[in-house]
């Protein structure tokens, strides 16, 4: 007992080997990149604190999450194209033994255009000139080495139809950002992108803060047949399980809640909270529900 294999991004390898010759007697912790705590906390005791430690959150988003990037003056273009380039050459490609380098780009970017939204793999495939089940695989990569994490629906037993396909996230912002060509906090906020990358940037720090406690994440999106949705339902521990809106707003409104008191009813949700996240700042209570503007929510 007490050694330890960090993989990289080879988590999709190592996995199969350990899989194979090491099962019930090795522990996994995974090791996404840093959470905003994290981060916060670097900057604060870092010589970089007083650059660092003011941005927006915006620029939080757009910089990434990657622990390079915070301990050296790389530019984050720089950082994400030579992380892109390492990562398609070395990782995938050869894995994959894909064919063409730049069909795997498309579909990186295409994934990133898609990000928050219902996977449709044949969407993606019409786009990027591959088939489904070439999507299916290169998604399944792409999720098995923490880029991407496809949110599956919650099934309850309830009436009404409910979303078969996942949602599709990408756990680190910068990424997402670099492959949407947004370069800084100001575009990103003037950005028609801005509400699926807050909602991706949500999603995965609460993955992340799972995963930091060594927990499995339990999370899942609601969407039935009549569009009435939330964006996160957490049920990864027994108390507090958490209903969550996300809104990219700046100010709330109290429309915000009325999906989260909709489902509640429909999933009979009687132990647990009812959240609502706002990009804006400030938090209160709007009857039931928990409103938290986004640093707030980041501070909890």
């Amino acid at each position: 007992m007490g050694e330890f294999i960090l993989s990289g991004s080879q988590n999709f390898l190592l996995l199969r080997s350990i899989k194979q010759s090491l099962a019930g007697r090795v522990g996994i912790a995974y090791l996404p990149p840093l959470t905003h705590s994290e981060l916060f906390a670097y900057d604060k005791d870092s010589s970089a604190a007083d650059q660092e430690i003011d941005l927006a959150i915006q620029q939080e988003i757009v910089r990434g999450f990657y622990p390079g990037l915070h301990v050296s003056p790389i530019p984050t273009p720089v950082f994400y194209d030579n992380y892109v380039d390492t990562y398609v050459t070395r990782d995938v490609v050869g894995y994959l033994d894909v064919r063409n380098e730049s069909d795997f780009r498309s579909f990186l970017v295409a994934c990133a255009d898609r990000a928050g939204s219902l996977v449709n793999y044949a969407g993606i495939a019409r786009d990027v000139g591959v088939s489904v089940q070439t999507v299916k695989s290169w998604l399944s990569i792409l999720q098995s080495s923490f880029l991407i994490h496809l949110l599956r629906p919650y099934a309850a037993n309830v009436s009404k139809r409910l979303t078969k396909a996942p949602k599709l996230y990408f756990l680190d912002t910068g990424l997402l950002c670099h492959l949407l060509s947004i370069q800084s906090g100001q575009e990103l906020a003037r950005s028609s992108h801005y509400g699926s990358v807050f909602e991706s940037f949500i999603i995965s720090e609460q993955l992340k803060r799972h995963y930091a406690k060594l927990r499995r994440p339990a999370l899942y999106f609601y969407r039935d047949d009549s569009k009435i949705e939330v964006d996160m339902l957490d049920l990864t521990l027994r108390a507090p399980r958490c209903l969550c809106e996300i809104k990219s707003s700046m100010t709330y409104r109290s429309r915000f809640s009325s999906g989260v008191r909709t489902v509640a009813r429909d999933l009979d949700w009687q132990q647990g909270e009812m959240d609502v996240i706002y990009a804006g700042t400030g938090s209160f209570q709007d009857g039931d529900v928990h409103v938290y503007g986004a640093q707030e929510w980041l501070d909890r």
